[in-house]
């Protein structure tokens, strides 16, 4: 898609992976749209779309079932939910989900971010993680990671990953930008 106006990433603002993403969008001209709720604290402020409490109904799933999906549990319930709740919208309107974090021995992501990679394969969506640790990007492909070099073909797409966003994975997003867009 060669006229970024019509392209649109979805994300949630958060500080780190999503924060980098919104940047890279702004800079490269690319429609930002940060799904949050009240009192919830996000480090953007462009395209900032907070859901309220029907909206935030739309994405509820139980608790119970993202533990065994996720193969952990989760302390503070009510504040997750809402995050899960935020996510699924994210996935919802994104068809593209690209995150940046860690990928568990188990096949999948660490934290928060697990939760949109593992609803992206629920919804059969196209997927590429950046494993910090490995420093190398991967594709979900015939039910396991295969490293593959992700580009952003579509109108939409997502951005999500990690607070604790690294210089390689700051780079690899940039470099994503760059080879999915050309130059800024």
């Amino acid at each position: 898609m060669n006229d970024r106006a019509q392209i649109t990433l979805y994300t949630g603002g958060h500080k780190g992976a999503e924060a980098e993403f919104g940047r890279l969008a702004e800079k490269w001209g690319i429609s930002e749209v940060n799904f949050t709720f009240e009192d919830h604290s996000i480090e953007r402020s462009r395209g900032v779309r907070v859901l309220g409490p029907v909206e935030l109904d739309k994405g509820n799933v139980s608790m119970e079932i993202v533990s065994t999906r996720m193969g952990r549990n989760f302390s503070k319930v009510d504040k997750i939910r809402k995050v899960i709740q935020s996510i699924f919208h994210m996935v919802n309107h994104g068809y593209y989900v690209i995150a940046i974090g860690w990928i568990q021995p188990d096949g999948t992501v660490k934290g928060g971010t697990g939760w949109a990679v593992e609803l992206a394969k629920i919804f059969n969506r196209p997927i590429s993680v950046y494993d910090q640790d490995q420093k190398q990007w991967f594709a979900w492909k015939d039910n396991k990671w295969t490293p593959e070099l992700p580009e952003i073909k579509g109108s939409t797409f997502v951005g999500t990953g990690t607070r604790n966003l690294t210089e390689d994975g700051r780079q690899a997003i940039v470099d994503l930008y760059e080879r999915s867009f050309g130059p800024a």
